[in-house]
């Protein structure tokens, strides 16, 4: 069994596909790839069936009917590392806004002791953004402060989605009490994480926004992080 599973999820993504399970898979032959696609109409599913023939088992693919959203989609990879064994989970998007070099760097981090997840971190010393607006970098830098200040949390960066968990923090969260499935939910995950008594490391990554395909973002999303990090503050993560 492969040492990490990294967790991609999809939907149009034929620009970067090829290009991203490449890089991901060519760091280690510990690394697995898991893309999770939401019914892509731009064909992104058949193309990973076949670059899998190319990449040995090493290559996984789970395809769902429909956008059904970002954190149902991590939830279905997670359950899949979880019945297969892996020792380390990743998240990772697939349009090169997080850099593959930058996966081992996670990885050390989070095999530190006392350590649950890692975070690639926009806002600690190193950081950073390239070819982002302004409108992004203060939406992003709001979303975090507000996080901050709301949840008590110590960790510089709760929006990022560059992470990598211990198995067994997975094991101990009870996944269908996860509530949220867009910007919200890398924010609960963190908390859900930090509330069970695990460490958080934050390591500096440069965040690059995506060249090829269109960016999920959009106010729907922006709005269930709002209110949402207000409920999840008043749950108690530790009984779920």
């Amino acid at each position: 069994m492969a040492k990490l599973l990294i967790i991609i999820p999809t939907y149009n993504e034929i620009e970067n596909i090829e290009a991203i399970t490449a890089a991901a898979l060519s760091l280690s032959d510990d690394y697995n790839v898991l893309i999770v696609d939401d019914g892509s109409p731009d064909g992104t599913g058949n193309k990973v069936k076949e670059l899998q023939q190319a990449h040995s088992g090493r290559l996984h693919l789970i395809e769902r009917e429909g956008k059904l959203g970002l954190g149902t989609a991590y939830i279905a990879g997670f359950r899949y590392a979880l019945s297969k064994g892996y020792a380390y989970v990743m998240e990772m998007d697939a349009d090169f806004s997080h850099n593959p070099k930058d996966v081992p760097r996670l990885l050390e981090a989070c095999e530190q002791e006392g350590i649950g997840m890692a975070v690639g971190s926009r806002y600690v010393k190193g950081g950073g953004f390239k070819n982002w607006n302004k409108w992004r970098l203060m939406l992003s830098y709001g979303a975090s402060l507000y996080t901050r200040i709301i949840t008590w949390m110590p960790v510089k960066d709760p929006t990022a989605g560059f992470v990598v968990y211990k198995n067994e923090v997975l094991q101990k969260m009870n996944l269908d009490e996860v509530r949220f499935v867009g910007y919200a939910f890398q924010i609960e995950m963190k908390y859900y994480c930090h509330s069970l008594g695990y460490k958080i490391s934050e390591v500096p990554i440069v965040f690059i926004d995506r060249e090829l395909g269109t960016s999920k973002m959009n106010m729907n999303i922006v709005n269930e992080a709002i209110l949402g990090v207000i409920r999840m503050s008043r749950r108690d993560y530790k009984s779920m």
